[in-house]
């Protein structure tokens, strides 16, 4: 191929270094990357010297071993930063709809609010009451209570102490203590469920999404009639979000 053909073999050298601390630890001396990638020590010590200068890796300099430097952090940051999450997700998105041939919606966390960024309709669509814009509330729609359920205590706390939970259906939960354990439930199933809690008839998957420092920044869901997700049809429905959720989190740089 003519693509091939361009490649740089020293650069190419140089990637397979940096992604070596992937996949392996976090500090590697150049015996260890030399056997690892099966490359003469005088190559690796080139590599890793340019590398270094350039700040991309760092020598402790008490082993003499090298580590990711301050100039990959920054990059790291940089590409997170403006990563586009919807155009990530839109294509995920119309293939789960296609699968499922349900709404399904996308949701962006946002100084402490929920934003519907994304709505793509199965042709079975329902008029509920999302609109890209709109919020959601956190406490009674399977998106909120899956971002959530993944946010540490304090801000679980702050976030439920400063919002008005109320109650939207006999279904929706607005006690602290019951909405806590709940989100325990679903940071432990890696999904949750909006069970006619926003509107009476209407059933909600959700689950997480995740970017590349492990925290959660969003969340997609499929709703749908409850009578259209039975038993017999919820697990091939929670599979696919779960399955959606984890793709766009892995394209955001997310690693388990």
């Amino acid at each position: 191929m003519v693509v091939s053909e361009r490649l740089i073999q020293s650069v190419e050298r140089a990637a397979d270094i940096l992604e070596l601390f992937l996949v392996t630890k976090p500090e590697l001396s150049i015996k260890e990357i030399s056997e690892n990638l099966n490359l003469s020590k005088s190559t690796v010590h080139g590599i890793i010297k340019t590398l270094e200068h350039r700040g991309f890796l760092q020598q402790n300099p008490e082993d003499l071993r090298y580590k990711p430097g301050i100039k990959l952090f920054e990059l790291g940051n940089f590409v997170g930063q403006h990563l586009d999450i919807g155009k990530i997700a839109r294509p995920i998105i119309r293939d789960l709809v296609d699968e499922l041939n349900e709404t399904v919606h996308l949701v962006s966390l946002q100084r402490d609010e929920i934003i519907y960024i994304e709505k793509v309709e199965g042709q079975s669509a329902l008029t509920i009451y999302s609109h890209i814009g709109k919020r959601a509330p956190f406490h009674s729609t399977g998106v909120g209570k899956a971002i959530l359920a993944n946010l540490n205590e304090n801000g679980v706390n702050r976030i439920l102490s400063s919002i008005n939970l109320e109650s939207f259906t006999k279904h929706t939960m607005t006690n602290i203590e019951e909405i806590k354990e709940h989100l325990h439930s679903i940071r432990e199933q890696g999904y949750a469920v909006d069970d006619e809690e926003i509107e009476l008839g209407l059933k909600c998957i959700a689950a997480p999404i995740f970017n590349h420092q492990g925290n959660v920044i969003a969340s997609i869901s499929c709703a749908a009639p409850k009578m259209r997700l039975d038993e017999n049809r919820l697990p091939k429905v929670i599979a696919g979000i779960k399955s959606a959720a984890a793709e766009i989190s892995s394209c955001l740089g997310y690693k388990v």
